[in-house]
């Protein structure tokens, strides 16, 4: 199984790079990941935000094929604790996929067809963070979800 984190434009600020690079190298040891950044969007200011989240949607959708699992990360998602999100993530394993895709849409959010093509809505918390913070909270659920799934000491209750 494959787990991918697709999301809109680079993240720029060096100390979340750097984060997310540490999470990353981490969940390498536990599962086949890759991250896929779709390029930000160059002229936007003649667009409307429903147009850029059309515009944006067209190339996630690029990045989906039709048997992947997808969830998108919202703030209107379901809400885990790190133990629940856990064993959510185990089921979704044991569910014989190829590929699960994390999605994190760009500033504007998503478009309807991304709605539509998601197995599964997740809120990381009721507070907004910005696009490029949120990767960085997200991978660190992720690692510490497969450390909870194999009873390693990261987790504390």
């Amino acid at each position: 199984m494959e787990i991918r984190l697709i999301c809109i434009a680079k993240t720029e600020d060096k100390y979340l790079i750097e984060g997310i690079e540490k999470y990353e190298k981490r969940i390498m040891k536990y599962t086949k990941y890759q991250k896929i950044i779709i390029p930000d969007l160059k002229t936007t200011k003649s667009l409307s935000i429903q147009q850029i989240k059309e515009k944006e949607s067209e190339l996630i959708i690029k990045q989906i094929k039709e048997q992947d699992y997808n969830i998108i990360l919202d703030e209107k998602g379901t809400e885990y604790n790190s133990i629940d999100f856990a064993y959510y993530l185990e089921n979704v394993y044991t569910k014989s996929l190829k590929r699960i895709n994390f999605i994190i849409g760009g500033p504007y959010g998503f478009d309807n067809r991304i709605y539509k093509l998601a197995q599964q809505k997740i809120s990381l918390s009721k507070m907004t963070f910005s696009h490029q913070l949120i990767r960085l909270i997200f991978l660190e659920q992720l690692y510490r979800a497969f450390t909870i799934i194999k009873g390693e000491p990261y987790h504390h209750e």
